[in-house]
């Protein structure tokens, strides 16, 4: 049997004017970054590789801060209303109002407006959901009200409102669902 049984065929000659044509070789391509290097960046660029102040470390400092920029117009039985200014330590890259930010002003009002139904009584949250319409900028002046939708003996059900002070414009509304902390215990 020849050669060319085993598939190898001759290789053409090369001429010296042929081999100089020829593109020298490219250095490999650098290896892909990790999802943890890719991450990095983006925080990065997002300003998160500075280091935290040691205040944000002690105590309540995530409740000061959201009680710093709540301001009470209204406390009645089911209801309260809440002035509030953005504070850009609680906007997101685009300089407007965090979600989460949303969500933990939203829970305060609905926590004081249960107070005013409830009481000294033991509840914990159970369900919350949050709708995001508008977003509200940097310095926007916004009025909050908590309502009581629903008391019942063990679960109460609260809406929170975020609307423009100026033009009333709903911008985020939040429910959350409080259950009685004996009904937990049985």
């Amino acid at each position: 049997m020849a050669s060319s049984a085993h598939g190898s065929q001759p290789k053409p000659p090369t001429s010296p004017e042929r081999q100089q044509e020829q593109p020298k070789e490219m250095p490999p391509p650098p290896p892909p970054s990790s999802p943890f290097e890719a991450a990095e960046r983006f925080l990065r660029r997002l300003g998160y590789s500075t280091e935290l102040p040691e205040v944000s470390t002690k105590g309540h400092f995530f409740s000061d801060l959201i009680w710093s920029g709540l301001k009470v117009a209204v406390v009645e039985s089911g209801r309260v209303v809440f002035s509030y200014t953005v504070m850009p330590q609680l906007t997101n890259y685009y300089n407007t109002l965090h979600g989460g930010a949303v969500a933990a002003v939203a829970q305060t009002v609905a926590m004081a407006c249960l107070k005013t139904v409830a009481g000294d009584t033991e509840f914990f949250l159970g369900e919350s959901a949050v709708t995001y319409m508008s977003a509200a900028t940097v310095n926007a002046e916004l009025d909050v009200e908590g309502r009581i939708v629903r008391k019942g003996r063990n679960v109460i059900v609260a809406t929170v409102e975020f609307k423009t002070k100026e033009t009333q414009q709903l911008k985020q509304i939040a429910r959350f669902t409080f259950y009685n902390m004996l009904v937990a215990k049985l």
